[in-house]
């Protein structure tokens, strides 16, 4: 890693997601909170009110310098996702991370996986239609088969029901 080189964290919040990104928006240092719109009633009333999609997590990408002095200089109330050996920081390679933001920003719709010569387990990339390019692990969640997109041993984020005619057999990446 150089000094000069960005890379994408991911970092524990403590419900304080809103404040560490105005933060971050306010350093110009580039950042990831994806927010949803829910309701909630109380007392009879409907309230809408924009919620974190994952709470408590944040991602940001910055020079490691910048990183380690966002919690060591300038308080801010975050703990790192750390490597299980290491004790590292995990980076997230820029792939994962622009095909993550992708999906969270999309709309719910696919097609069905129908069964063939890709199984559970495989490395695939979707080759056609709206998701052409997103990298991910095809696995089996609640009887369904789906593309999985995972970040490290952060999150995971499962597509639904993406055409086998839409899938192509790739090589696993080198592990860390």
């Amino acid at each position: 890693m150089t000094d000069n080189q960005t890379y994408w964290y991911a970092a524990r919040t403590f419900h304080r997601e809103r404040e560490i990104a105005e933060r971050l928006r306010r350093m110009g240092i580039e950042h990831f909170i994806p927010f949803h719109t829910v309701h909630r009633e109380r007392d009879g009333v409907v309230r809408k009110r924009e919620e974190p999609v994952i709470p408590n997590l944040v991602f940001i990408r910055c020079a490691p310098a910048t990183g380690a002095a966002l919690t060591r200089d300038l308080g801010f109330r975050m703990n790192y996702i750390k490597h299980r050996n290491t004790f590292t920081p995990v980076t997230i390679p820029d792939k994962q991370m622009d095909d993550f933001i992708f999906l969270l920003n999309y709309s719910d719709t696919a097609g069905e996986i129908i069964e063939g010569e890709i199984k559970q387990g495989d490395r695939v990339r979707v080759i056609k239609g709206d998701f052409a390019g997103i990298e991910g692990e095809l696995v089996r969640i609640k009887k369904h088969k789906r593309v999985v997109i995972k970040l490290y041993d952060t999150i995971s984020f499962a597509m639904v029901f993406i055409p086998l005619g839409y899938l192509q057999k790739i090589e696993s990446p080198a592990q860390d």
